[in-house]
């Protein structure tokens, strides 16, 4: 039995907690009965972090520590990994988790070299008998790993496990002062969000894709625009059309972007590269439209249509809308 606690890094953006953040509680507590610790208890920082706290507690967690203060108000991953280890050292914490995002995959590997602990990156799932299974080699195996004991660092893939649901026992909230004890060699200068109508990529429930194939940022909007518009869905892309430059950087779908597993996804102009499929293919219904019947994409779609995607796709987008009435 480990009757430490478990510490959550909950990711938060302007008092909102993702729904990745939601997933990482929940594997929490299925870590926690699975290694039989003692609480579940979560540290949340920067601008927002007082309303997203009063969201976290309406989780479940047993206690939710508040950090505040100008050094920590934006994300900055030398200041933030000095503040989860303080807050896991403070509240007994062997176990330190985060959503597998940009910034749990930034911050988590400082806070397990502070910690001299292991780590196991982008757990699936949580095995009965506190084993973890985590995807190597871009999906291609899914591994069983035992951590040794000691101080234990993990990432959850958010797409893996169910957002954690409402209720349980209300918890208590505290603040929590922080104040960076060494030099600090690096500045927060901005941050920029994109902002959208459309849905946010990790949490949409349909997202449209596409590829190289497209051939500039022009014809990519003109094409997958009106498609994603049709199906109120989030617009990804390949690797390939990102490097080509017809799509921003946060759209890409892979291995080195996003991990996606809507209900429906639908790849257009997408060959299927190992490392594109690693992002999208725990969707739950996966269409693909290339004119290439050899491209791998087809070997995991549900829907498979060899055509050229400048006739397809506006077809597509009409007979969608004469569905819809």
């Amino acid at each position: 039995m480990n009757m430490s606690n478990i510490l959550v890094f909950l990711q938060q953006n302007e008092g909102k907690l993702p729904k990745a953040t939601r997933s990482a509680v929940k594997a929490a507590y299925e870590l926690k009965a699975a290694w039989g610790s003692a609480a579940v208890i979560g540290i949340v920082a920067g601008n927002g972090a007082n309303k997203a706290a009063d969201e976290a507690l309406k989780l479940g967690l047993a206690k939710v520590l508040v950090a505040d203060g100008d050094a920590i108000k934006n994300y900055l991953a030398v200041n933030y990994a000095e503040l989860v280890v303080k807050a896991a050292n403070a509240e007994g914490c062997s176990v330190i988790l985060a959503a597998a995002t940009t910034t749990g995959k930034d911050l988590m590997p400082r806070v397990a070299a502070m910690l001299d602990a292991v780590q196991a990156s982008d757990i699936i799932a949580v095995n009965s008998n506190g084993t973890l299974k985590r995807p190597m080699y871009a999906g291609d195996v899914i591994a069983d790993v035992e951590l040794a004991p000691g101080n234990r660092v993990l990432t959850v893939r958010g797409t893996a496990f169910a957002p954690q649901p409402e209720g349980g026992a209300a918890g208590t909230k505290v603040d929590f002062a922080f104040q960076p004890s060494g030099a600090i060699f690096s500045e927060f200068v901005s941050y920029e969000t994109s902002k959208s109508e459309r849905p946010e990529l990790s949490d949409a429930e349909i997202v449209v894709s596409g590829g190289r194939a497209l051939k500039s940022s022009e014809t990519f909007m003109q094409v997958m625009a009106p498609l994603a518009d049709v199906f109120g869905a989030a617009i990804g892309a390949s690797r390939a059309a990102v490097d080509s430059g017809y799509a921003p950087n946060d759209w890409q779908v892979g291995q080195t972007g996003k991990v996606v597993a809507p209900s429906l996804y639908v790849a257009v102009g997408i060959s299927g590269a190992i490392q594109h499929l690693a992002g999208m293919k725990d969707s739950k219904v996966v269409v693909a439209i290339n004119k290439d019947p050899e491209a791998p994409i087809f070997e995991i779609a549900d829907y498979g249509l060899v055509a050229d995607l400048y006739e397809a796709v506006p077809k597509l987008v009409d007979e969608v809308k004469k569905a819809k009435g």
